[in-house]
Formats: C-alpha cells, structure tokens, sequence
C-alpha cells in the first residue's frame, strides 16, 4: 500500500491563476482525514478516501465563491497528481510534492 500520510506542497492550475497550498493528508484505512491550507485560508477535508495509492476527497469553499469542490489524485512516490472539480467551473490539474 502507498504511504499517502504527509504534508504535500500542491498547485491547481485554476482559471484564478496558480493556487498554492498546502495539503496534510492523515490515513486511517480506507479513509483520510486533514486539511488544505492557502492564501484563501485553511478547508477541512471532507469525504477522504484511500484506495491503494489514489486519494479522493471534497472541499467546501467559500473563496472565491461558496462551492464544493471534489479532489482526486494518485500519490507515486514523494509526488501527486490529479484534478480539482469546481462544479460547473471544470476541472483543474492538481500536482504536488511531499514536504520534507
């Protein structure tokens, strides 16, 4: 099984511009629960779930509007990959790489 536990460094190439943040991802099983800190401020993770080495969750958001957004990415290694889902907004590439 991945080792997705960790703070990753990410960027969403979004429509806004890059959005850097940080993501803390902390596994239990088939879950995880953590948070992703920016300069929009901090969400809670909602929703995480852990399969092998593939990770989805959903954010609520408030910035730059009230929206859900839906995550998905898949850990190799010390990098992510994914996308961000912004509803009717699209999807936005998502990459990253773990702190430390």
């Amino acid at each position: 099984m991945a080792n997705v536990d960790g703070e990753w460094d990410c960027v969403v190439k979004s429509p806004l511009g890059d959005q850097k943040s940080t993501m803390t991802v902390v596994s239990n099983g088939d879950t995880f629960t953590g948070t992703n800190a920016g300069a929009m401020g901090s969400t809670e993770i909602l929703d995480g779930k852990v399969d092998g080495d593939k990770l989805t969750w959903k954010m609520n958001v408030t910035v730059p509007m009230p929206m859900t957004l839906d995550g998905a990415a898949t850990v190799d290694g010390d990098t992510i990959t994914g996308t961000v889902t912004a509803g009717a907004f699209g999807s936005f590439p998502l990459t990253g790489s773990r702190k430390g």
